[in-house]
């Protein structure tokens, strides 16, 4: 009887975890901005197409509120001071 023989094998395991601080800029409905508005400053702050554009506006419109862009905070927060400024309520949520 042969004697049997056990080999074992040592490896390292890298794990990667990639720590994301994912964000979306949140635009909500309003009773004072008209829907020509909000897809003009979609497209000039957020750079939509006017597809996109009209797309969320309508969202906004039916659902009250639209994800119009994701990312981090330091990138949506300029974008969300504009949208403010032009006189439409968004949110970094």
């Amino acid at each position: 009887m042969k004697p049997s023989v056990e080999i074992l094998e040592e490896v390292d395991l890298l794990e990667s975890i990639e720590i994301t601080d994912v964000k979306d800029l949140v635009v909500f409905n309003d009773d004072f901005n008209t829907f020509q508005h909000v897809i003009e400053t979609l497209v000039r702050v957020c750079k939509h197409t006017l597809e996109q554009a009209e797309q969320c506006t309508w969202l906004i419109h039916f659902k009250g509120k639209c994800a119009v862009r994701s990312g981090s905070y330091e990138e949506l927060n300029p974008l969300r001071e504009a949208i403010c400024e032009a006189g439409i309520d968004a949110k970094i949520i």
